[in-house]
């Protein structure tokens, strides 16, 4: 997802993706369930998407969308929550005690359309405000069921409903336009991405002294166009990297 020689922002929103080694059937269903023609061989390979693919970026990718659904549903919310968390770099606040999780119904005749049962945590004014943020950008990848895999109409039969509005007015459908949104906070990710790189460098969570350290990665990393490789350079040159490296010497 992230070429060496490309800007990392394009990590979210690439026109390609990675088909992995599999044994022919299972690469095979693979290929068909990201509807890519003509995967052949037993080697990995870079396939090209056309501009219009709903399975261009990271949001394309079934084991995010796998990942952020429920075991048998999609989950509006989780898949939200994970944009807030990893391309905003602004998580909710933890859910109030006592909200009671949406009704399993097994019978697909009764099943309400997703933004139908999501209506009921929003009703609550304790819960609104957050997720007035998450599921809105959970509903524009709805089309996109609980193993990724694309979808015209729910499991009710009731036609997929991927429109939404963000709290400054903001409207989109789709996961395409939802990524025309999320282009306009490339600068988020890239600063989220940076902090997550560095958290995992230095093997603690961040702190206000580490915040010159990543404005200065970030900087270096422009001059290289944002390239993957510049950022983990600017991470391994950073203060708080080299100190790190000090003291596990000392000790």
């Amino acid at each position: 997802m992230c070429p060496g020689s490309g800007p990392v922002r394009n990590c979210s929103f690439t026109s390609t993706t990675i088909c992995v080694r599999l044994s022919r059937p299972r690469r095979e269903r693979l290929a068909k369930h990201y509807g890519i023609p003509g995967v052949h061989g037993e080697r990995f390979r870079r396939v090209s998407l056309p501009p219009a693919s709903v399975r261009r970026g990271l949001l394309g990718q079934g084991s995010i969308l796998t990942g952020t659904s429920r075991a048998n549903r999609t989950s509006p919310v989780i898949r939200g929550k994970w944009i807030l968390e990893n391309i905003f770099g602004t998580p909710p606040p933890s859910p109030p005690p006592n909200v009671p999780e949406l009704k399993e119904e097994r019978n697909a005749a009764k099943i309400l359309p997703m933004r139908e049962q999501m209506a009921e945590h929003r009703a609550n004014p304790v819960c609104a405000s957050c997720h007035a943020q998450m599921d809105e950008l959970g509903f524009a990848l709805e089309n996109f069921d609980a193993i990724g895999e694309w979808r015209d109409v729910d499991a009710a039969g009731s036609p997929i409903d991927a429109s939404a509005k963000l709290p400054d007015g903001t409207k989109f459908t789709g996961p395409a336009e939802l990524r025309s949104v999320l282009l306009k906070h490339s600068d988020d990710f890239l600063t989220t991405l940076t902090e997550k790189l560095l958290t995992y460098a230095l093997g603690r969570g961040l702190e206000a002294a580490d915040a010159p350290a990543i404005r200065q990665i970030k900087r270096e990393a422009a001059r290289a166009n944002y390239r993957f490789a510049s950022l983990i350079q600017g991470i391994v040159s950073s203060v708080p990297f080299q100190m790190r490296m000090a003291r596990d010497r000392v000790n």
